[in-house]
């Protein structure tokens, strides 16, 4: 038999630690798997070492830093099955160790195209529209964000130790801020695992993640307000967390994302005939036995109308009865263990509590027995499912959370009460609503969503592509109010945005622009003999402008317009009535002003500007009629440089144009972005 390994933290640039401290063992036969080391940190090294770090990353930019985000989720998903392989010793089965191991890497890929199809090229991220402050439009003020300098402490629960960290490194990384990443102790050989392959891998810049197995020591007594904490787990350390004198004097972040007592709520439209009913049976059975029900957003109530109570409980115990648990292993097995005994010694305590004056509907005594050799040595507890009979009156089953494969069962008398028991949970991360009536949907859910993270309505059409009740996703947010922590993660860009530094700025259209590397009307145009659209990527500068010649609109542009288009409407073409109408005359399609317009300013030859692929913030703001001389000015407003290459090998960038549509008095009558994809001279 090999020795057991000594787990080590990867501090400073180097991995450390020799001395064999507390023991690891396996969820599934109780064998020890890894020591946690004994050695002591020195946490000022790792801080230190995070700050001189930030220099590295901030010299990238969000578009670099998303490339080697995809590269590094490459490289750990073509490694994943020496993951899985020691995610066996967690209680994971196959399909729990995806959503750790695959959900981790999935995010990756996902900041990465976020951050690809969303950032800009540098480090600035300009939050407009702008404000005029002054009448002369000489004073401005708009809102950046830009990377803090600070370094972000990750400290993460034992459920999932990849996804965990990898949420949370993600967008941080992306944000450019390095971060030091704390698992849980209990399965954090899986986390050192993954983090070992980080290393190898050579993709990410020096000190961008440092990794602490055991104690976090004096780390917070180190940190000042450029930085940030979050933390993943149980309410009551969340709450010990926060209150950390240095957190409180320091003014520094703190993100908590805490277990929850989340619901799914059975509508009163929904029968035992219908196939939603049989949809909320699945749910409350899957979120029970996935991960052995160790997640954060598992279902831990399930309120049902007075009328179908018995019938919920007889379907979910004949579900129940067909779960087969045991090492993840063994062909056949659909649920592993909990993670350590600790923690199933914590789960049977809070369920013996939550049965104190409620039923157990189905437990240990229905015939459970975990498959797999040395199991009596493992973690294993069965599914079980309580039974409230009056939700409104016992405070313990809104109190008391068992992290395991646990829920409880009440019911309501009208959808008021359904939604009142929600509420008394004090804050969860998700709720669901199965139901097939849209207005219940309307009426349920902007209650509902005071007072948690995420909701979920599903119904027959939804559960085609339902990710479930249970998973948070990279683009939506993931948290929620009150005992779930208040604070939020993921949500797509938002969760970048988390770990930036927002800051007012103010001054003349010129220097806003610079500052935000924004063209902004009124600042300073760059004119020459060259047409913006001859300029490759490379030598076109924001604020590259082309004032066009005019054009005069005529009766017959707006006849062979609605010809062309099959516009007819009223505005166009009947004088009588367009005379009674505020604008008091037939006037141009708003269409055909931005067709010649375009007809102005594009370059016909072939060039540089290899496409135009959309429009933004498009504004017809004032009427064009006949008799009516437009003209457009063209300016470069924005560069993003993605580093793609088309299928010759030919690099390009994005630019975004800005275009502004005047009439013979130099009134606005139309405003719009032009998006192209604008070829590299390389």
């Amino acid at each position: 038999m090999s020795a057991v390994p000594t787990l080590q933290s990867f501090i400073g640039g180097r991995w450390l630690g020799t001395q064999a401290g507390q023991s690891l063992a396996s969820a599934i036969d109780g064998h020890a798997v890894a020591y946690a080391h004994a050695d002591t940190i020195d946490f000022g090294e790792a801080v230190s070492y995070a700050r001189r770090a930030t220099k590295a990353l901030v010299a990238m930019d969000f578009q670099e830093r998303a490339a080697r985000l995809k590269a590094l989720a490459n490289y750990l998903a073509e490694r994943k099955e020496q993951l899985y392989a020691i995610s066996h010793h967690t209680g994971a089965t196959r399909a729990d160790g995806w959503i750790d191991i695959e959900g981790g890497t999935g995010t990756l890929y996902a900041y990465a195209s976020m951050g690809s199809n969303e950032l800009p090229s540098g480090n600035v991220i300009h939050e407009g529209p702008p404000v005029q402050l002054g009448k002369q439009g000489k004073f401005f003020g708009s809102h950046i964000l830009v990377p803090r300098g600070g370094i972000a402490v990750h400290i993460n629960a034992f459920n999932f130790p990849i996804w965990g960290l990898l949420e949370k490194f993600a967008p941080t990384f992306l944000a450019g801020m390095p971060c030091i990443a704390k698992p849980a102790t209990a399965t954090s050989y899986l986390t050192e695992a993954m983090v070992r392959l980080v290393h190898e891998s050579g993709i990410l810049p020096e000190g961008a993640l440092q990794l602490v197995i055991g104690g976090t020591g004096d780390l917070l007594d180190r940190l000042d307000g450029q930085d940030i904490v979050t933390f993943t787990g149980s309410a009551d350390t969340a709450a010990k967390l926060r209150a950390h004198s240095n957190l409180l004097r320091q003014g520094i972040p703190f993100n908590a994302e805490a277990d929850s007592l989340n619901c799914a709520i059975l509508a009163p439209d929904v029968t035992p005939d219908d196939e939603e009913f049989d949809l909320f049976i699945k749910e409350v059975v899957r979120e029970m036995t996935i991960k052995a029900g160790q997640k954060c957003t598992a279902i831990r109530r399930a309120i049902v109308p007075q009328q179908h109570l018995d019938t919920v409980a007889q379907r979910l115990r004949e579900r129940l009865g067909k779960i087969v648990t045991g090492d993840p292993s063994r062909e056949g097995v659909r649920m592993g263990a909990l993670a350590s005994h600790a923690q199933q010694a914590d789960v049977a305590e809070r369920v013996a509590m939550l049965a104190q004056g409620n039923e157990i509907v189905f437990g240990e005594r229905d015939g459970f027995s975990p498959v797999g050799e040395g199991v009596e040595r493992g973690a294993f507890f069965a599914p079980t499912l309580l039974l409230c009979r009056n939700g409104m009156r016992d405070e313990r089953v809104h109190d008391i959370e068992a992290f395991g494969p646990v829920s409880t069962l009440m019911s309501y008398t009208d959808l008021d009460e359904a939604l009142e028991l929600a509420a008394k949970g004090k804050g969860s991360l998700v709720g669901t609503l199965v139901t097939r009536d849209p207005k219940i949907a309307a009426k349920a859910i902007p209650i509902a969503a005071m007072h948690h993270g995420r909701m979920l309505v599903l119904d027959r059409e939804a559960a085609v592509e339902s990710t479930g009740h249970g998973s948070p996703l990279p683009m939506l947010k993931h948290g929620g109010p009150g005992r779930a922590g208040g604070g939020e993660e993921l949500g797509g860009i938002r969760a970048v945005k988390h770990y930036l530094q927002r800051a007012a700025v103010q001054g003349s259209p010129t220097m806003v622009a610079a500052v935000t590397g924004e063209y902004l009307r009124g600042a300073a145009v760059n004119e020459s003999e060259v047409h913006p659209f001859r300029r490759y990527f490379e030598d076109l500068q924001i604020g590259d402008s082309l004032l066009t010649h005019r054009r005069t609109v005529t009766e017959a542009d707006i006849v062979n317009f609605g010809g062309m288009s099959g516009d007819y409407f009223y505005m166009h073409f009947d004088e009588i009535a367009a005379k009674e109408t505020q604008f008091g005359k037939r006037i141009a399609h708003g269409y055909f002003v931005l067709s010649a317009a375009a007809g102005l300013f594009v370059s016909p030859a072939p060039g540089p500007v290899l496409a135009n692929y959309g429009l933004d913030t498009l504004r017809f703001v004032k009427p064009v009629g006949i008799g009516d001389t437009i003209q457009a000015r063209l300016t470069a407003k924005r560069k993003i440089d993605r580093r793609k290459k088309d299928p010759k090998g030919v690099g390009q960038g994005v630019v975004a144009w800005d275009v502004a549509v005047t009439n013979q008095d130099g009134d606005l009558v139309a405003s719009y972005d032009i998006l192209t994809l604008v070829a590299k001279r390389s």
